[in-house]
């Protein structure tokens, strides 16, 4: 069956990224649960989409404690996601402020689901592919999925060096998303999880397409399209 991914907990009804949503999103039919991963200042792990909060102070640059309370550690994050699994999102872009070269972030959530055991309920994605390539080299026993949106080079291709990179899936912006661009990943063996769509006649659209996740701010809408099949 088409896993339901909850982008950033139940983001339409609750704070996004928050203990709150991702509760909420097992109440709301979630199979899955995806959020972000960034570092601060102090070599912790938070979840938060942007490099910087509301009010345009970095996060790589405050100490854990300066944070508001909303933002949850990793660690927190995951224990409340209990039940379900989850797709932990590096965020290590070269144009935001806290990119890292030293992969820092990789090697925390590498261990961290080493420490858990937990490699049958988690999915690493990241945009930056050396990034996710650090990850499989750390641990190859993780699951890891190529996050992207336009991409220069054909699907074929694409999906043939992502799965001979050791990954296992593409999580592909839905606007790209196509019978093409099915077919090149399953035809390397990798799942296709699209993000984000809450259209529920593009959710039943991408299903007939054939993918494997929907990675949706509206779970409840995603679960009900799911079971009408």
């Amino acid at each position: 069956m088409v896993r339901v991914i909850a982008h950033r907990g139940a983001s339409a009804a609750a704070p996004e990224n928050t203990i709150e949503a991702f509760v909420l999103a097992k109440h709301l039919g979630a199979d899955w649960v995806e959020l972000d991963a960034r570092r601060t200042a102090d070599g912790l792990v938070i979840v938060h989409h942007d490099d910087h909060l509301g009010d345009g102070r970095f996060i790589v640059e405050m100490d854990r404690v300066a944070l508001p309370a909303s933002v949850c550690d990793l660690t927190a994050a995951l224990d409340a996601c209990a039940g379900m699994s989850v797709n932990i999102e590096i965020k290590n872009w070269p144009d935001d402020r806290d990119f890292d070269h030293t992969f820092a972030v990789a090697e925390f959530v590498a261990a961290e689901i080493g420490r858990r055991g937990s490699h049958g309920e988690v999915l690493v994605s990241c945009f930056h592919q050396p990034t996710l390539d650090r990850v499989h080299q750390l641990d190859p026993a993780i699951p890891t999925a190529f996050l992207h949106h336009f991409d220069a080079r054909p699907w074929t291709e694409l999906a043939a060096e992502i799965a001979a990179a050791g990954h296992v899936a593409l999580h592909p912006w839905d606007r790209v998303v196509d019978q093409e661009l099915v077919d090149a990943a399953k035809a390397q063996g990798l799942e296709v999880n699209v993000w984000t769509v809450d259209d529920p006649d593009r959710m039943a659209a991408l299903i007939a397409l054939g993918v494997d996740g929907l990675c949706t701010n509206v779970p409840d809408v995603a679960r009900a399209v799911v079971r009408r099949g």
